[in-house]
């Protein structure tokens, strides 16, 4: 299991097994050329892999702040450190049923190549190391999905990878930069891109 933490300012260390996986994929030696490493999380049901490289910590579910105007798949942000991260509903976007936020829930934060999103998802089951050759493209199992690129098949069914640069639409980065940077503009702060200073939206 990923170390799990309460929300707040990151201490340099924060982000637990997925930095130690990273470092050592990364070592003299290392047979990450030919295994994938993935961080697992579970909506349901249903489980999906991230790229770990893109994982940046797993948080215990915070305080989601709404956000006017935002698009439907953004439940609001939160603030990480300093920073304010939009919070993206996966399980609208992967299309399961909608429940309010629970308790147990867990928050990925990774990035998605233009911006650093919190996902919120049921749990992180942690870090699952498997050779390439064992990932399948999705098309090869199940065509039409769009967000996912590949699957992996365990004895006790399948783990979705999930693209994160397919996660949001071209309008809805364009709708979050658009709203995070009236909500700057109104109390203050200097508007921006992909994240805003703590205290951009309250």
């Amino acid at each position: 299991m990923i170390d799990s933490e309460t929300g707040g300012e990151p201490d340099g260390s924060s982000a637990g097994a997925t930095d130690s996986a990273a470092r050592d994929a990364d070592a003299p030696g290392s047979s990450a050329a030919d295994t994938q490493a993935l961080v697992v999380f579970a909506l349901d049901d249903g489980r999906y892999g991230l790229a770990l490289p893109s994982v940046r910590r797993v948080l215990r579910v915070v305080a989601i702040t709404p956000l006017p105007e935002a698009p439907p798949i953004v439940l609001g942000v939160v603030d990480l450190g300093g920073t304010i991260v939009p919070v993206i509903d996966l399980r609208r976007r992967f299309g399961h049923p909608s429940r309010g936020v629970r308790l147990s829930d867990q928050l990925v934060v990774a990035h998605t190549g233009r911006r650093t999103v919190a996902l919120l998802v049921d749990e992180a089951r942690g870090v699952l190391e498997v050779p390439e050759e064992e990932s399948v493209p999705a098309r090869h199992i199940l065509p039409g999905l769009e967000l996912v690129e590949g699957a992996v098949k365990l004895p006790d069914g399948l783990v979705l990878i999930h693209d994160l640069e397919r996660l949001l639409s071209l309008e809805e980065e364009a709708a979050i930069d658009r709203v995070l940077r009236a909500a700057a503009e109104r109390n203050g702060g200097v508007g921006g891109g992909g994240e805003e200073p703590a205290g951009g939206v309250r």
